[in-house]
C-alpha cells in the first residue's frame, strides 16, 4: 500500500556531535578518580597498539579495570547515572520537539535515532534519551546486573550496518542477519534518501559518505569557535564525503534548523511530485 507520507530519519553520532566531550569525561573519569582525561585515552591508546585490539573494545575494558580498581560500581544504573552529568549542545535539548513540529506542519513522519560509538547505558541516562527510536550504541552484558564483557563494540563498520537495519525497518541488533535480506526498495520504511547523518569524527565519515552517495544528506558538525575541527569539517565537503558543514548549534533558526529545514521541505516535495507523476501514469495505463 502506497504511503501518505514520507518519513525522515534524522541520525545523530553523539559524542562530539550532540554533546561537547566524550561522555566518559564527564562523572564517570570522576568517580574512577581520573582527574586528566587525556591519561585515560593515552592508556586506551596503548592498550590498543600493545595487543593490536579494537579501540572500542579496549576503552570498554578499561573502563571496567578502572572501575573494578577504584571500587565503583558497574552495574546497569549505574552507568545511566553516569549519563545524567553529560553535557550537551546549545539547543540540543528542544531541537527534537522543534524538528517533530516541522515535521507535523509539512506533513512528514520524523524519526530521530542514535548512531555512536559510546556507552548506550550512559545515552540512556540523559535528557534526551526518549527522543530516539532506537539507540544503537555500544554497550555491556550484564550478569547479576554486573557488566562482565561487552555485549554489542560500535566501530565504523557497525555504523553503516546500523544504517540498514534502520532502511529496513530492523530494530534488534540480534536479529542483524536480516540485514542481508532481500526486500524491495518500494517497501523499506526508511529510503536512504530520506536519511539525514549528523557526525564529527572518522568513525562516521563511512555514513556520511554512504548516505549522500545515496541520495540522503549528511552534515559534519564541529564545536563552535573550534577552527581545527571546523577545517576538519570543512575538508569533508571539500572532498565531496558530505553535504554540509555546521557549528554545533542545534537552536532555532541556527545553520544546523535552516538546513534541516530544507531538506524537510524538499524531501516532501519530491514526495509529493512523484505521487502525482504515478497517479497520472495509472490513468493512462494500457488496459
Amino acid at each position: 500500500m502506497a504511503k501518505k507520507k514520507p518519513t525522515v530519519a534524522l541520525i545523530y553520532d553523539f559524542d562530539g556531535t550532540l554533546s561537547p566531550g566524550n561522555m566518559q569525561e564527564f562523572d564517570f573519569l570522576k568517580a574512577i578518580g581520573i582527574k586528566n582525561k587525556n591519561a585515560f585515552w593515552k592508556e586506551n591508546n596503548e592498550l590498543i597498539k600493545r595487543h593490536d585490539a579494537s579501540n572500542i573494545l579496549c576503552y570498554m575494558k578499561l573502563m571496567l579495570d578502572k572501575a573494578h580498581a577504584a571500587k565503583v560500581s558497574v552495574k546497569r544504573q549505574k552507568f545511566i547515572d553516569f549519563g545524567e552529568s553529560i553535557e550537551l549542545y546549545n539547543g540540543v535539548e528542544e531541537w527534537f520537539d522543534l524538528i517533530n513540529q516541522l515535521g507535523k506542519e509539512e506533513g512528514v513522519t520524523i524519526q530521530h535515532y542514535i548512531n555512536s560509538s559510546g556507552l548506550k547505558e550512559m545515552i540512556e541516562g540523559t535528557t534526551i534519551a526518549k527522543k530516539f527510536q532506537e539507540i544503537y550504541a555500544c554497550s555491556f552484558m550484564y550478569e547479576d546486573d554486573v557488566a562482565v564483557w561487552p555485549a554489542v563494540a560500535v566501530d565504523f563498520t557497525a555504523k553503516t550496518q546500523f544504517l540498514f537495519m534502520i532502511n529496513k525497518g530492523i530494530s534488534n541488533i540480534s536479529e542483524n542477519a536480516k540485514v542481508n535480506e532481500f526486500k524491495a526498495e518500494d517497501e523499506r520504511p526508511v529510503p536512504f534518501k530520506h536519511m539525514i547523518y549528523f557526525g564529527d569524527g572518522e568513525t562516521d565519515i563511512p555514513c556520511m559518505k554512504l548516505i549522500k552517495q545515496q541520495g540522503g544528506n549528511s552534515i559534519a558538525v564541529y564545536k563552535p569557535k573550534n577552527q581545527k575541527k571546523k577545517k576538519c569539517a570543512e575538508k569533508l565537503v571539500q572532498e565531496n564525503r558530505v553535504n554540509f558543514a555546521c557549528p554545533a548549534d542545534y537552536s532555532k533558526g541556527s545553520d544546523i534548523y535552516n538546513i534541516v529545514y530544507a531538506i524537510i521541505k524538499q524531501v516532501k516535495a519530491d514526495f509529493d511530485f512523484n505521487k502525482l507523476q504515478k497517479d497520472n501514469q495509472k490513468k493512462f495505463a494500457a488496459k
